[in-house]
């Protein structure tokens, strides 16, 4: 073998071990009260200005949603919150202790922060339990999941999710076969197993039924407190339904906040009702 193929060689095994060794970070810091804290966030694509110094704070156990014309800045916000697109200049901190973007997608997602994209994606030829199992959050690597049972505290642990996400009596159900309403559960219900501190959640209740979309609004309102949610969407009375007319509503407008208060006052908002609400 030449020497060139050993270095090769070399560097795939240990970018393989990289990839297998548990991503190991401290624990983001919330005793200020704050879980996300954006700063000045600004991002071109071939000189259009996605999101134009955009700052946004959502505190620890909240439930925040974001709402704006296509082309906002939303999807953007996020990409730069997981590590998917990297800002030309501002600052990203989940808790105050972790910078973001030092971090990669996968070491994001690690760390507690899950994001649940609008079309869903599950295991369709999986069953539902076997979808919440193979979420869970454990050791992957090969000689462990080789030998990998599950404990009675993870069985659990999938029982509470199955009852949580309205899934309890598919759970031997081939995911392929639920509805579209039911699959956007599943994938919250996987994001759940790994136990995150912030969910990022992208117009969760697009092309459901209205009775899916009550259901989902309830899951939501469970999980408030436990967990900081920032929930995109398009769909008002969903948004009511999730803030309860007391809840900090953001509006994004060309990359930055246009507005932001309870959901009566930014619907109120000359503004606002100009360039997206249209009346």
């Amino acid at each position: 073998m030449t020497p060139d193929l050993m270095d090769a060689g070399a560097k795939a095994l240990a970018a393989h071990k990289a990839r297998s060794q548990p991503f190991a970070a401290a624990d983001p810091y919330f005793a200020q009260g704050v879980a996300l804290y954006v700063d000045g966030i600004t991002v071109s694509f071939d000189g259009f200005k996605a999101l134009n110094n955009l700052s946004l704070t959502i505190n620890v156990g909240e439930l925040r949603c974001i709402i704006g014309p296509n082309g906002a800045g939303k999807t953007t916000m996020m990409d730069c919150i997981t590590g998917k697109t990297r800002p030309d200049a501002g600052k990203v901190f989940f808790g105050s202790n972790i910078d973001l973007l030092r971090l990669s997608e996968p070491q994001i997602a690690q760390i507690g922060v899950g994001r649940k994209f609008q079309k869903p994606t599950v295991y369709e030829q999986l069953t539902v339990f076997e979808n919440l199992e193979l979420a869970l959050k454990a050791d992957r690597r090969v000689r462990a999941s080789l030998f990998f049972r599950l404990t009675g505290a993870q069985l659990d642990r999938i029982g509470e999710v199955l009852q949580l996400i309205h899934l309890k009596d598919e759970a031997q159900r081939v995911a392929g076969l639920l509805s579209h309403g039911q699959k956007q559960w599943l994938e919250i219900g996987m994001l759940l197993m790994q136990d995150p501190k912030l969910l990022l959640l992208d117009e969760p209740v697009a092309g459901m039924t209205d009775e899916e979309t009550e259901r989902t609004a309830e899951l939501f309102l469970s999980l408030e407190g436990q967990h900081s949610l920032v929930v995109v969407e398009h769909d008002m009375k969903f948004v009511d339904q999730l803030t309860e007319g007391r809840k900090t509503v953001t509006v994004l407008h060309e990359g930055s906040v246009l507005a932001e208060g309870l959901l009566k006052d930014v619907q109120a908002n000359e503004k606002v009702v100009e360039v997206y609400l249209g009346r």
